[in-house]
């Protein structure tokens, strides 16, 4: 398959991220012309996860959701992991076009955290996906596009820029997990986030908020845990503490520390 004139061939792509691009094999096929496109098999698997849990996206539900056999899918897609392609591309819709326009290197890459972690807000099971490989869809390298380009004006290296874009993009993807999976995002019954916009009321199935540092505080003893006890004791823990943002903007902080140090050595 060729890309575009002037760039390198493109390496075989599968089946559903081809569609994804448009760029699809005109060798003629035998059989009735495909009724659906690939967008709307990746907006039903979007709808599948949004209601039950990705785990539930399959052949059959996106065949139930779209009015097809589970066998007509495969004029889309080859495996599960194509299904799995679509539904991350299309969950994460595309970058702001306003995104990592302004401001320097620090700003645009912290606007481009905070934007990305309100996407995996709207749709925590996307932190959950295991990948079995690299997303390449048309949405999810927007956000890689608007991300390399908060380092355009930095002097790192093309792998050095994509290396601080990956380093950023984890850590938010992993503090979204984590706090999802200690209770800290509580999600409601149909998989949205309890404190979204909808306003709609927690589901019960996810138990009562716990404060940790309390629960700590009242286990353990200065003797046998003096570290633990001191830095505990120290913390101005509260019913209003923010525990997602203030663990999400500390983490970024730190990491912006580092990769300051890194382009200023690279500006040498």
């Amino acid at each position: 398959m060729s890309s575009p004139e002037g760039n390198a061939p493109t390496p075989p792509l599968p089946k559903s991220v081809a569609l994804l691009w448009g760029r699809t094999d005109d060798t003629p096929r035998r059989g009735p012309k495909p009724t659906l496109t690939i967008h709307d098999i990746a907006g039903a698997a979007v709808e599948v996860a949004d209601a039950e849990g990705w785990e539930a996206v399959s052949m059959k539900a996106i065949a139930d959701r779209v009015g097809l056999t589970a066998m007509s899918l495969y004029r889309y897609v080859d495996s599960k992991d194509d299904i799995i392609d679509l539904l991350v591309d299309e969950a994460h819709g595309r970058a702001p076009d306003d995104l990592t326009r302004t401001g320097d290197w620090r700003a645009q890459i912290t606007d481009w955290a905070a934007a990305y972690a309100t996407r995996l807000r709207k749709r925590p099971w996307l932190s959950e996906i295991p990948m079995t490989r690299p997303p390449v869809g048309p949405n999810t390298l927007s956000w890689t596009e608007a991300g390399v380009r908060a380092f355009t004006d930095t002097a790192l290296s093309g792998q050095q820029k994509m290396s601080a874009l990956l380093l950023v993009d984890g850590f938010v993807r992993q503090h979204t997990r984590q706090a999802l999976q200690m209770g800290e995002l509580p999600r409601r019954a149909d998989g949205h986030l309890a404190d979204d916009a909808s306003g709609a009321a927690a589901d019960p199935a996810s138990g009562p908020h716990i404060d940790y540092d309390a629960v700590v505080a009242g286990l353990i003893d200065a003797e046998h845990y003096p570290a633990l006890s001191a830095a505990v004791s120290a913390m101005g823990a509260g019913p209003d503490d923010d525990f997602y943002r203030e663990q999400l903007d500390f983490g970024l902080q730190v990491i912006l520390d580092g990769l300051a140090g890194l382009i200023t050595a690279a500006a040498r």
